[in-house]
């Protein structure tokens, strides 16, 4: 199955410091304004696909999670507990304790470099099992209820900020009260956030609630009143959730509230590394933007390249670079444009007559790929489009059509008309030839038809050629709609047959080389897979199935991840056994571990890496337990942590989001770990020094993840905790639902 994305309207992108109703956002202007200067702000064009789950496991899972031992059960470390060092309040039976600016950075310091719970110690709980949702507690838990059971093996830190304004003075990973406390009351609970019905395996949005709920919390704000008042309430929220687990005979640790009342002022000062949003409310650049981090990796990705003489492709250019001002002409495709070559036709016109205006720049548009829809479209649009071929080739090369072209089918006497001036001599042309830049917010979906056509038409390739060798050669990445393959498949022998670099040949010639169709090209959809890296592409099923495709796109190997590609009679003995890999018995069901095929996996990948080819990574829709796997390689070979990679490969995902589940998104959170305590054994092992976690590079050893647990300052350090990189995904998904 093939996934397609739909075009439809984009709303305005949140960003990562608002959930849900919040009163208080960060805005994108407020993002891009103070971000460092060095990527503008191309908005993705994507869509999040539907990822089916698989059959419904038995009433006994295939793997079920193991109940965990004793030891296994014991809680993560934490500088809070147990928190006899601190200044303790107390009201009745309850307490509260103080806590200032030095302080809480060094417990945030110290849990983050605590080994996260194994995963069947935490799922299914983290996907949320409402009492009243049937269906989800039926689907992960069947009849064994103890699995209902809040783990009492975590101890995080959530960190709130009082008055709820994450627009200003936010710290790293800072919280709104309301995104876990029901208040307004009698008395404040924690806020009931399983959902009550549905099925769902990407229940991102309830992590940073589930989280709090087993957490030491720390309240910081300016107001220490209101401060002191939300510490309380959320000290009596932690009472009655204790209270209600012992209620069902369930022991939960104990967890506690401090309240920081340090100014803000001194976070700034004395631990800057801490501060995302600074008193003023500009984002300090020094916490992880995760939306701002997935579109400096898309504007990586398609940065504006040269595909034909003085003829470039981007993403749109960003003014406060000055980028604009490298081209004489700027089209932009979007789903407003229109086709106007009598614009183009316009600017020859002039440059013509006037060549003393220099600096004088055009801005025009074209319509978005997918648009123009075959066979409903005219021929009034076809002939659009090879006009607007036409004149880009003559605004890019300086020239003007001085006669028709005529084929040697119908005069082969050899005269060239001339064009002659209304004077009766013939026009001497002394054009500047100029710098067109094609472009789109992305960089390649809206602008896919008009930069293949013109390609084929300025090259003289046929359009399977032009596209691959657009990829291939160029380096440039595309999404096209099957109508767009329709549409440029019909104008294919016009715009050969209106090319310059074909004038000698006749239509005839023309017909047979256009005719003369690559196999792949068959059954092709307009989506190449993905490139994430070099040697590593990320595909659907249907991608699996284009075996020529993945020939010509220079990919030797295939990873299949649960599904299995469906090949002609003999076409795997040509591709031979040895360059495909299976991960059998893994669904997209939240339930499947993928860890243990990580090693397999990517020793696979790196094989191919070795013998100079490519590597097709893939399951059904190329988004979930393929786009682990990717993630993961992402992660030891380019030494990122987890959220940077996450970031990393879902801008290179084209037009589709990727959607690794919770479980999925959790495991490579702790491969995080082990890549980690690899790259930190192999460098003390060379060095003696501790390697960072944002620029460190992971090593080959194939040490057990306990070589770098032996105590606090040796261990791996998070650059984020699970329930906020939860949240964050959960933003970034928001305005692309449904």
């Amino acid at each position: 199955m093939t996934t397609v994305a739909l075009p439809r309207p984009i709303a305005p992108h949140r960003s990562t410091s608002s959930l849900g109703t919040l009163a208080s956002t960060i805005t994108l202007d407020n993002i891009t304004a103070h971000a460092p200067p060095s990527a503008p702000v191309p908005v993705p064009n994507k869509h999040i696909p539907v990822c089916p789950p698989g059959p419904a496991p038995q009433d006994e899972p295939n793997t079920p999670p193991p109940s965990p031992s004793k030891d296994s059960d014991s809680l993560q470390q934490s500088l809070l507990f147990p928190p006899d060092n601190y200044h303790r309040l107390e009201t009745g039976h309850l307490s509260l304790y103080k806590i200032d600016a030095g302080e809480a950075a060094a417990a945030l310091e110290y849990i983050a470099r605590q080994p996260l719970p194994e995963p069947s110690q935490v799922f299914p709980w983290f996907h949320g099992l409402h009492p009243s949702n049937h269906l989800q507690q039926g689907y992960f838990i069947a009849r064994k209820r103890a699995l209902r059971r809040t783990p009492c093996c975590l101890r995080g830190i959530t960190v709130v900020k009082a008055d709820g304004d994450l627009n200003t003075s936010r710290l790293k990973g800072a919280i709104a009260p309301q995104e876990f406390l029901q208040l307004g009351g009698a008395a404040a609970e924690f806020l009931d956030i399983d959902p009550r019905e549905g099925f769902s395996v990407r229940n991102f949005q309830i992590q940073a609630a589930k989280s709090a709920m087993t957490s030491d919390i720390i309240v910081y704000g300016d107001d220490e009143v209101a401060v002191r008042k939300l510490g309380w309430d959320i000290v009596a929220a932690q009472q009655r959730w204790r209270d209600k687990h012992d209620a069902q005979r369930h022991k939960l640790p104990t967890y506690n509230t401090f309240i920081c009342v340090s100014p803000f002022s001194q976070f700034e000062e004395d631990h800057p590394e801490l501060v995302a949003v600074d008193s003023l409310g500009r984002p300090t650049g020094n916490v992880l933007d995760f939306v701002y981090q997935e579109r400096k990796e898309m504007y990586a990705m398609t940065r504006s390249s040269e595909i034909s003489h003085n003829v470039w492709l981007g993403p749109t250019p960003d003014p406060g670079l000055g980028e604009d001002c490298n081209y004489d002409v700027l089209i932009e495709c979007s789903d407003l444009g229109r086709l106007n070559p009598g614009a183009l036709q316009a600017i020859v016109e002039t440059g013509d007559e006037d060549t003393s205006d220099s600096s004088r720049q055009y801005h025009l548009d074209f319509p978005s790929s997918g648009s123009i829809l075959a066979p409903t479209w005219s021929h009034a649009e076809a002939d659009g489009i090879l006009e607007s071929c036409k004149w880009i080739y003559h605004i890019a090369h300086g020239t003007h059509p001085a006669f028709p072209r005529k084929d040697k089918d119908e005069d082969d006497d050899g005269d060239v008309p001339m064009l002659d001036t209304p004077g009766g001599h013939t026009r001497h042309l002394h054009l500047r030839p100029r710098k067109v830049l094609i472009y789109c917010g992305d960089g390649y979906t809206e602008s896919t038809v008009l930069a293949i056509a013109y390609y084929s038409y300025s090259t003289g390739r046929p359009i399977p050629s032009a596209w691959l060798n657009l990829h291939t050669t160029m380096k440039r990445n595309f999404f096209a709609y099957p109508s767009d393959v329709a549409l440029l498949t019909a104008l294919a022998p016009r715009l050969l047959y209106e090319s310059p670099l074909r004038a000698e040949q006749s239509l005839s010639e023309i017909t047979a080389v256009v005719k003369d169709e690559p196999r792949w090209f068959a059954g092709f959809d307009g989506s190449f897979p993905s490139r994430i890296l070099d040697y590593m592409y990320l595909g659907n099923l249907g991608h699996a199935n284009n075996p020529d495709l993945l020939r010509e796109m220079g990919i030797g190997q295939i990873l299949s991840v649960g599904e299995m590609a469906m090949w002609r009679d003999g076409e795997l003995e040509e591709w031979g056994v040895e360059n495909t890999c299976m991960v059998q018995g893994v669904q997209d069901n939240g339930i499947d571990p993928l860890t243990e095929e990580f090693e397999r996996c990517l020793e696979f990948i790196e094989r191919g890496r070795q013998k100079g080819t490519a590597t097709l990574v893939h399951c059904r829709v190329g988004v979930s337990r393929s786009a682990t796997i990717c993630i993961a390689e992402v992660m030891r070979s380019l030494g990122m942590s987890f959220p940077r990679a996450y970031c990393f490969v879902r801008a290179r995902r084209l037009n589709v989001i990727i959607q690794p589940h919770l479980r999925f998104a959790y495991e490579l959170l702790k491969w995080e770990e082990l890549v980690r305590a690899r790259a930190n054994s192999s460098s003390e092992s060379s060095s003696g020094s501790e390697t960072d976690l944002d620029n460190g590079s992971p090593g080959s050893s194939a040490s057990s993840l306990t070589l770098a647990m032996d105590g606090p300052r040796n261990r791996v350090r998070r650059e984020f905790e699970w329930g906020e990189i939860a949240r964050e995904v959960a933003l970034m998904n928001k305005p692309y639902a449904r």
